[in-house]
């Protein structure tokens, strides 16, 4: 997770600089301090979900977001949900209760 969070601080950090946005700026349309996003360009774990996405946001780069765990990406998830389909459906032959015309008594 660490790996993961220094190098999405890395990224932004990267972002910020290929838009030469000074770090004053950016901070103050993230509405943080200049200290929170010299954290979150670190990638310190500290910092909460929200302000990523701000910062995110601001460097118009939300859109990604949404994609984090889209079940599309989630091959673990995948393949643990095919694990669990059965391997073969068996159809009823016997009528339901309550179904007008399956039985001759009705």
């Amino acid at each position: 997770m660490t790996r993961a969070l220094r190098k999405l601080g890395h990224d932004i950090r990267d972002a910020r600089r290929r838009r030469r946005i000074p770090v004053a700026i950016l901070a103050e349309r993230a509405s943080i301090s200049r200290m929170t996003l010299n954290k979150v360009e670190k990638g310190d774990p500290g910092v909460s979900l929200g302000t990523y996405a701000t910062i995110l946001y601001v460097l118009g780069m939300a859109d990604r977001l949404a994609d984090v765990a889209d079940p599309r990406h989630d091959t673990v998830g995948l393949e643990l949900e095919e694990e669990r389909l059965p391997e073969r459906i068996r159809v009823s032959r016997r009528p339901k209760p309550g179904q007008p015309g399956r039985t001759g008594t009705k």
